[in-house]
């Protein structure tokens, strides 16, 4: 993931909650527009698992309101795909086609979570490498050369 600009939407993305919280906090989470997912962590922010919107749409049947005593832990997605920053962009589009998701978390190779990636980041950061390149090649057969 070497787009800078890739990097900085991930990690304003980040939203990480304590397995142990309740999932009205992973709720809340959501208010802000920019989450997309948000990630699970144990007591030494290890990545333990993510909670999506519809992850908690499908808990609230169990719950009764804001009085909601359900831990984020009985509602995540424990088996994780993910991703890490020396990942290629084209490998991360790959791995999003391949499993259908249109978010990815980001982590070290400690497992903690940097940031969470949007296919439509991804997607962007590729279509403008691609007209970069495109760009570059169209220059250099008119005879430009490369700059």
């Amino acid at each position: 993931m070497s787009s800078a600009p890739l990097r900085e939407k991930a990690s304003r993305r980040l939203v990480t909650v304590d397995r142990a919280a309740r999932l009205v906090s992973a709720a809340q989470a959501f208010d802000r527009p920019e989450t997309l997912l948000v990630i699970v962590c144990d007591e030494v922010g290890i990545l333990q698992g993510v909670v999506s919107r519809t992850d908690i749409v499908s808990r609230i049947s169990h719950c009764t309101g804001c009085s909601c005593s359900e831990s984020v832990e009985a509602a995540m997605t424990a088996k994780v795909e993910s991703c890490a920053p020396s990942d290629s962009v084209e490998d991360i589009w790959d791995r999003m086609k391949r499993t259908g998701l249109m978010h990815l978390p980001v982590i070290d190779g400690a497992g903690r979570p940097l940031g969470v990636l949007a296919a439509r980041d991804v997607l962007v950061t590729l279509l403008a490498d691609r007209e970069h390149e495109e760009n570059l090649l169209m220059e250099y057969v008119t005879g430009i050369g490369y700059r």
